[in-house]
């Protein structure tokens, strides 16, 4: 089986489970992020990052809601091995777009859900002033900023989307 079918698989077998304490499955979150990718017009690397963006959790081994599995580096290391930087960078800096924009945007925080809010603590918190300034001086990161808005609003029980063989094309016409 190649990369984009083993993906497809996993999202398939793994993609069913409750996304941690949110009302949605873990592929209808993904699902619904590439849908607001679409939507946005986003290009294609970035559409597969909104699609992939927490294959980490997919991947890492199950736990309970109350440690940080580092999903997003998980990810990153799966996803950089078989796509470019334009994927998989957006996926590393997901949970680092979350934390620099609650010290970036009075407006933001308040729109985390409870879930969100726990996972932030996790995570390490809001950015340091120095934390946010090395951030917007990373590479992709207004694409992990596009990516982590998205990925805010992409709960909705029974919002319509795709399914994952509808995004086969574009993953196999990124993947190396």
């Amino acid at each position: 089986m190649d990369a984009i079918e083993d993906l497809i698989a996993l999202m398939k077998q793994r993609g069913t489970a409750q996304y941690g304490r949110e009302a949605v499955s873990q592929a209808d979150h993904a699902l619904q992020c590439a849908m607001l990718a679409e939507m946005e017009e986003a290009d294609a690397p970035l559409i597969a990052a909104a699609l992939l963006h927490d294959v980490g959790h997919l991947l890492a081994k199950p736990h309970g809601d109350d440690i940080n599995d580092k999903h997003e580096s998980i990810g990153w290391g799966f996803l950089r091995t078989h796509f470019g930087p334009a994927v998989s960078e957006p996926v590393r800096l997901h949970v680092e777009a979350k934390r620099y924009l609650c010290a970036v945007d009075s407006d933001y925080f308040g729109i985390l859900s409870p879930a969100s809010v726990r996972s932030l603590e996790l995570q390490g918190g809001w950015h340091s002033p120095a934390e946010a300034l090395a951030f917007e001086k990373t590479e992709y990161n207004e694409d992990a900023v596009r990516l982590r808005r998205w990925d805010d609003r992409a709960k909705t029980p029974g919002a319509k989307t795709k399914s994952i063989d509808g995004y086969a094309e574009l993953l196999r016409d990124l993947c190396r």
